[in-house]
């Protein structure tokens, strides 16, 4: 992730590890079908780029065994005590402005990061340069402007309040440097990069009960910036947690598009 005092979702907020949990229900299936897929198995050297949590990291290091390595990177290793130990090496590292933690890397896996990164193409680039010939590179991200509704269905008051905090929350993202449209650029952007075998997918829950745990959980974790900002009232906000917990509205969340290819 990006440095703390830019990023909206900080890790160490009380409500963060309810979001990895929401976040790991939602997409984990999505990601490991990806890395199945690429055989990730016995040996492999893998780096999960602003890991957050602990889901893919765990995976991995089960698929890698004792005689391959996964070295898991963020801002924030706050998470990280119940997985660091063999074969998994955990550092500090900011994808966006320091070199890679190593090369000769099998995968290289971003899930939900690089939207957030100021300096992305540096933070790409550095993940093309740590993996080895031949090896894959798989970047997941959201692209809210594709789909900028958390209730798609918008036919009463508890949607329309809703999409409007949703909207808040797209704003605060993009003052804060997020690019709310980076999910769709990222095939091209592998391919210019000169990957090969490119190819991409997109997953987009609806009315998922996890939907409704990251909503709580992300509303909660930036009430006060919504109402600093002039977005919402606390009193807004009171009813649109009540109104998730009542569990009568179908809510979604942003489109996440897996984009994956080959270094030559």
């Amino acid at each position: 992730m990006t440095r703390a005092d830019g990023y909206l979702l900080d890790n160490q907020q009380t409500e963060a590890g309810r979001r990895f949990e929401a976040l790991a229900t939602l997409f984990d299936p999505t990601t490991f079908r990806h890395m199945e897929r690429f055989g990730v198995g016995s040996g492999w050297r893998c780096w999960e780029v602003g890991a957050g949590g602990t889901s893919v990291v765990s995976w991995l290091a089960k698929k890698v065994g004792p005689t391959g390595k996964v070295v898991a990177t963020d801002i924030d290793t706050s998470w990280a005590a119940s997985v660091a130990r063999s074969p998994v090496e955990v550092r500090v590292h900011d994808v966006g402005a320091e070199e890679p933690p190593g090369e000769g890397f099998d995968l290289v896996h971003a899930r939900l990061v690089l939207v957030h990164v100021p300096d992305r193409e540096r933070a790409l680039q550095s993940m093309i340069k740590a993996l080895r010939p031949g090896g894959r590179l798989l970047v997941e991200d959201a692209d809210p402007a594709l789909q900028p509704l958390l209730c798609p269905e918008e036919h009463g008051p508890e949607q329309r309040l809703a999409n409007r905090l949703r909207q808040g929350f797209r704003a605060l993202l993009a003052e804060r440097g997020a690019d709310l449209a980076y999910g769709r650029k990222l095939p091209r952007l592998l391919r210019e990069a000169g990957l090969r075998g490119v190819e991409a997918d997109a997953y987009f829950p609806v009315a998922s009960p996890a939907c409704a745990a990251l909503e709580s959980a992300t509303v909660r974790q930036i009430r006060d910036q919504l109402v600093t900002a002039g977005l919402a009232t606390q009193e807004e906000i009171d009813q649109h947690l009540a109104n998730v917990a009542e569990g009568s509205m179908d809510l979604a969340t942003a489109p996440m598009i897996s984009v994956w290819g080959r270094k030559n």
